[in-house]
C-alpha cells in the first residue's frame, strides 16, 4: 500500500511539474501575440486619425484639378 502511495505522489507530482511547465510556456507566447495584436493596433489607429486629413487633401486637390480645367476649356 506505501509502494502505491508514493508512486500515486510521484505521479501527480510529475504530472503537475509538467502542467505547471506547458502553461508557461503558453502564457509566453500568449503575452507575445498579445504585444504584436497591440502594436498592430496602434499602427492602425494613426492611420484612422489621419485618414481624414488625406480626404480633405484629395478634396482640395480635386478642386483645384476643377479649377484649372475650367480655365483650359478656352484654349482647346
Amino acid at each position: 500500500m506505501a509502494e502505491s502511495v508514493l508512486v500515486a505522489v510521484i505521479s501527480g507530482g510529475v504530472t503537475l511539474l509538467g502542467v505547471l511547465l506547458s502553461n508557461g510556456r503558453r502564457q509566453a507566447v500568449a503575452e507575445t501575440r498579445l504585444e504584436t495584436l497591440v502594436e498592430e493596433v496602434r499602427e492602425l489607429g494613426g492611420f484612422a486619425q489621419r485618414l481624414p486629413v488625406v480626404e480633405e487633401q484629395i478634396k482640395g486637390i480635386h478642386r483645384r484639378i476643377g479649377d484649372l480645367e475650367k480655365r483650359t476649356e478656352g484654349i482647346r
